[in-house]
């Protein structure tokens, strides 16, 4: 019986896995964009406030390559700081959401009782909230500072995180071998740690993705009306927003940080739908 020709559509196997084409090219993008992120003040050809074009709205040239803004400073430097905000923002909110909801979601999970039913109502009144009003309610209330937007945005998606986790911890928590570790007289640290963690891992990573694309597009929201990162700082969905009045020029300063912002958003969805995966051995 001969075998069928191997797939086109995923590269070959490197320890065990099967990567995808376009999982790789999604991890080049984000890749791509965590390096400018962390190497802004070495990449920007400009400090991010330095107006450097005494026109506004200014045109790409060899100079300025993504032309200029409003007030005529380079977009590209602006572009480039921006990285380092929306990245960072977005992945410090999502890291404290998914471990607050994925801990929560897994004591829940192997305590049970009183204590299951009381958190998740609590998280299911939170959840309940629209996402984009909570969070202009409470930035207009304390401010827009870092921290702030970084713990709104974490307090919105740890809900959902929660309810995520918690659905896979229950499954997990009825199989044999948690009632053989009960048995054996593990402690609940040790059954959520060492047991049900390491079966739902990847789902988790998979929610997380998602996750950061959430929080992602609100926050770029919140810049857009003007409550996000404040001037001169400035992250992707305040570039829109101060360069909103450019779309009838046709300027950059306005469609490249909306690019910047989808091939992001539209990368990190790639590479959950094309994460790599285990090779099956085929010789039986």
């Amino acid at each position: 019986m001969t075998q069928s020709a191997p797939s086109t559509s995923a590269a070959p196997g490197i320890f065990g896995y099967t990567f995808s084409f376009v999982g790789i090219l999604a991890f080049a993008v984000i890749l791509f964009w965590a390096v400018v992120a962390l190497f802004a003040p070495q990449i920007a050809p400009y400090p991010i406030g330095k107006i450097v074009d005494m026109d506004y709205f200014g045109p790409m040239s060899s100079k300025l390559w993504l032309g200029s803004d409003y007030l005529g400073r380079d977009m590209l430097s602006r572009i480039i700081f921006g990285a380092r905000y929306t990245l960072g923002i977005a992945l410090a909110g999502v890291l404290i959401a998914s471990s607050s909801g994925v801990i929560l979601g897994m004591a829940a999970a192997v305590v049970g009782g009183w204590f299951d039913t009381a958190l998740s109502r609590f998280m299911d009144a939170m959840i309940s909230i629209p996402s984009k009003l909570f969070g202009l309610v409470v930035v207009a209330a304390v401010g827009s500072s870092l921290p702030a937007l970084i713990l709104t945005l974490a307090f919105i998606y740890t809900p959902g995180s929660y309810r995520f986790a918690r659905a896979l911890a229950v499954n997990v928590n009825t199989m044999d071998f948690i009632t053989v570790a009960r048995i054996r007289g593990e402690n609940t640290l040790y059954l959520a740690i060492s047991e049900i963690l390491p079966n739902i891992i990847r789902p988790v990573l998979a929610d997380f993705g998602i996750r950061f694309v959430f929080i992602v597009l609100l926050l770029s929201g919140l810049s857009f009306l003007g409550l996000g990162v404040q001037p001169p700082l400035a992250d992707w969905g305040a570039l829109v927003h101060e360069n909103i009045q450019g779309l009838s020029f046709g300027s950059a300063a306005v469609i490249a940080p909306s690019i910047a912002i989808a091939s992001l958003t539209i990368s990190v969805n790639l590479l959950i739908d094309n994460l790599p995966r285990k090779i099956r051995d085929r010789s039986a």
